[in-house]
């Protein structure tokens, strides 16, 4: 048995949405499966499913219904016609750097004067700061149009107002209750807006910016748009998938020598390019800049028509990018020992509503990415700091999982902060190092509010079932009229029930990932799991699985084969592990524990059985010191003294069970039990069966033929067994048997054989009727690996 790591969520199709299915097929052509992953996406009219798959330019909304855009555009307009100085006021991170590179080819293009300017994130932090604005006060600046920033900067906006500098915010995240007096507020999410989309990014709302001021689309700077709109993980629904699909179709015959230099360093083919290699290729290395060193850099990137300069700049994000993966990973391990140490000093729970980590000298440009890599590994609401030593002061970047909006909870927890700002998702903040404390108790509270029991598990929603031959080249060329993938739009996770893993292996480098080959009615197909190599050896050989995952294309040396990306999976049944007759079972044992330290928990228990009478002692002594220091708890036990209810997640049997019934009442005492290793030895004997009426005449015969010496050895039963070819515990049955019958006497000191006895059936005995019953069942313990198995599956069932 193996869990999912994650609550599935499939929805059962109801009449409307399968008649609404049933009608996009038919009207526009559509096979089945394309129509039914429509409706499930919210598409359920002919109108709304022509815009989805067909819907270019022609649908973008008018940019003057964006409230506060008039007031920009003649405030724009004054500053052009009086020739006043103007300046691009961005953000660092990837959405502001392409906003301010689509506001720079903006105003180059209507000829304003003009300059920009990004803070630098360490050195200045987010949004608008008053040393900035006294410095564009001294460049004789009258106005600054803010790109991807500034709703939040009441005070500053105040201060500029004060200098003589009008402000035209364009911004798209949450807007504050209290709003700065600027010149002009465009953003969308303006509570009294009626732009009809909401989720433009930064750069879509300077694109929108540019189209009101040149009376149309600029379309020329839609891969720009494009960039800041995958990268700060905006839907890819609505006004955003137009302008990201029409962005994809001119990225891939560019004229833009940054972007071409951008994707020969991230080694991107721009001719089939997607949104997929724009969020992981491209969007992480323009980030790279305001994360470790300045944003400029990007900037310079994607607004250069020097290919020489371009290629220096992208050769030079590329670096940063390596820097911050590493210095990412080196804050991820001090973070989790911290948090390690804190739970064992008893200052936190093992395991926190809410997950907060801070220290000196983080950077502060990196820390948001920790903190989605933390969700990753525990899923629970992340937020991390860096602390200025000298000032106290905390820099931190949140993330959040669904059902907590991270920005409502700070707004609850706003006297605790000097600054912050962001959404559901993801927030920034700033607060002196003496209120984490009261922080993380108020998150902790609040979240334990908020969120129900369901939703502290991550959840993959899955978007349709299918069989293993519909998995194929035709399918996955029919989801592909689905793309752009992104947020709102994921690319679909389809089911595939009851397949067979006939073969499961790691691969990479220290066996990192995991390959399945995967079999249903004889079709075959491949399937790859990124970083879950650990699985490999937790599969058992013919394990009946669900999987769930994205169909793609897997394309070496010309050929194109269909494979599934894993998602996730779980094996409903109880898994054997077939290693009985291994020749080396002590080294068996030891390699299975080290390798179950590394692929289950420590909250898991594997108990190893061994049968007292078979050097109990000696092989639990050999057997402890194959036991890892860390992972899941390991006990060994015999089976006369396994008697009561325990939690195992795996049963290994080092000996051979006693008899069939004793392991059947061994796997009832089992609480979440997934699997059962079989290592002890069948021999030969043991797969003989029930003896028949001349094998018990056989043994009659020899026990005359013998003296009273030998009848009187303890050992007999062995001995008999060595010359006859029947285990010894068959042999002591057959003893018992004709003791019953009167047959032989047993008496103290040995047995006496009656030489003449009453002639009687073996059937009589209770001890024959009993033992061929039992010696039919335990021989399901020497049985081929499918029938033991489906017996070991059976008691849980029964059970």
């Amino acid at each position: 048995m193996i869990r999912p790591k994650t609550r599935w969520i499939l929805e059962t199709d109801n009449y409307e949405l399968v008649q609404s299915a049933q009608h996009l097929a038919a009207e526009l052509g559509l096979p089945p499966l394309m129509a039914r992953l429509l409706v499930q996406r919210g598409v359920t009219s002919l109108e709304q499913a022509k815009s989805f798959l067909y819907g270019g330019v022609e649908e973008l909304h008018d940019p003057f219904l964006l409230k506060g855009m008039d007031a920009a555009i003649k405030r724009i307009r004054l500053a052009q016609d009086r020739g006043e100085n103007i300046r691009i006021f961005g953000d660092y991170d990837a959405d502001g750097i392409s906003g301010t590179s689509l506001m720079i080819h903006l105003f180059h293009k209507l000829g304003l004067n003009f300059d920009y300017y990004i803070p630098h994130r360490q050195l200045e932090g987010y949004g608008l700061n008053n040393q900035a604005i006294e410095k564009a006060a001294e460049a004789g600046v009258s106005l600054i149009v803010t790109v991807d920033t500034g709703i939040s900067a009441v005070e500053q906006i105040a201060y500029a107002r004060s200098l003589h500098i009008d402000v035209v915010v364009t911004d798209h995240h949450e807007p504050p209750e209290t709003l700065p007096d600027a010149v002009a507020i465009i953003n969308p999410k303006q509570v009294d807006c009626p732009y009809p989309f909401k989720g433009l990014a930064g750069a879509g709302v300077a694109f929108k910016l540019g189209q009101a001021l040149l009376g149309r689309p600029p379309l020329e700077w839609a891969e720009i748009a494009t960039i800041g709109t995958i990268a700060d993980l905006m839907p890819l629904t609505g006004e955003n998938r137009c302008l990201v699909r029409e962005g994809l179709k001119q990225m891939a015959a560019t004229s833009n020598t940054g972007i071409r230099a951008l994707a020969e360093v991230a080694d991107i083919e721009l001719a089939n390019v997607n949104s997929t290699q724009v969020a992981f290729g491209m969007a992480p290395r323009i980030n790279a800049s305001g994360r470790l060193a300045h944003a400029d850099l990007a900037v310079q990137l994607l607004t250069t028509e020097n290919a020489e300069e371009a290629l220096a700049a992208a050769v030079r994000l590329d670096a940063l990018n390596k820097e911050r993966q590493q210095m990412v990973e080196g804050i991820i391990q001090e973070a989790e020992q911290q948090l390690e140490e804190r739970a064992a000093a008893g200052e936190m729970p093992e395991r926190p509503t809410v997950t907060v980590a801070a220290k000196e000298g983080w950077n502060v440009g990196v820390i948001g990415i920790v903190a989605s890599k933390l969700i990753e590994k525990q899923y629970r609401p992340a937020l991390v700091f860096g602390i200025n030593p000298e000032t106290g002061i905390c820099k931190g970047s949140a993330r959040s999982i669904d059902g907590f909006d991270l920005y409502r909870a700070l707004r609850e927890c706003d006297d605790l902060l000097m600054h912050y700002g962001g959404h559901q998702a993801a927030a920034g903040m700033t607060l002196h190092r003496d209120q984490l404390p009261e922080l993380e108790r108020r998150l902790g509270v609040l979240a334990d509010e908020w969120l129900t029991a369901d939703e502290w598990q991550r959840r993959t929603k899955i978007d349709g079932e299918c069989l293993l031959e519909e998995a194929d080249l035709s399918t996955i060329a029919q989801l592909e009229l689905l793309e752009p993938f992104g947020v709102g739009n994921p690319k679909p996770r389809m089911l595939l029930r009851e397949v067979v893993v006939e073969e499961a292996r790691a691969m990479g480098k220290e066996g990192r990932h995991l390959r399945l080959t995967l079999q249903q009615q004889g079709k075959r197909l491949e399937a790859v799991g990124f970083g879950e190599g650990a699985i490999a050896g937790r599969l058992g050989a013919g394990a009946v699985a669900d999987v769930i995952g994205e169909l793609s294309v897997n394309e070496w040396n010309g050929s194109r084969k269909p494979q599934l990306m894993l998602s996730d999976l779980k094996v409903e049944q109880i898994q054997l592990f077939d290693y009985r007759n291994d020749r080396y079972p002590e080294e068996t044992l030891e390699r299975l524990l080290k390798d179950r330290s590394r692929q289950l928990s420590a909250e898991d228990t594997i108990i190893v059985l061994l049968r007292e009478g078979q050097a109990f002692a000696e092989s639990a002594a050999a057997a402890e010191q194959a036991v890892p220091q860390q992972g899941p708890r390991i006990v060994f036990k015999d089976y006369q003294t396994f008697s009561a209810p325990e939690y195992c997640r795996e049963l290994i049997l080092f000996h051979c069970p006693p008899s069939a019934a004793e392991l059947a009442d061994t796997i009832g005492y089992c609480r979440e039990l997934g699997a059962v290793t079989a290592l002890y030895s069948i021999d030969r004997r043991h797969r003989a069966g029930f003896p028949e009426r001349e094998h018990f005449g056989k043994v009659y015969q020899l026990l005359r033929q013998m003296s009273v010496e030998e009848l009187n050895d303890t050992e007999l039963p062995a001995r008999l067994s060595v010359r006859i070819g029947w285990a010894t515990d068959i042999v002591a049955l057959m003893l018992g048997v004709f003791e019953e019958l009167e047959f032989i006497a047993v008496r103290e000191g040995g047995i006496k054989v009656n030489p003449a006895p009453r002639k009687r059936e073996l059937s009589e005995s209770s001890a024959y009727q009993a033992g061929q019953e039992a010696i039919q069942e335990n021989r399901l313990l020497f049985a081929a690996a499918a029938d033991l198995s489906a017996w070991i599956n059976k008691q849980i069932k029964s059970v």
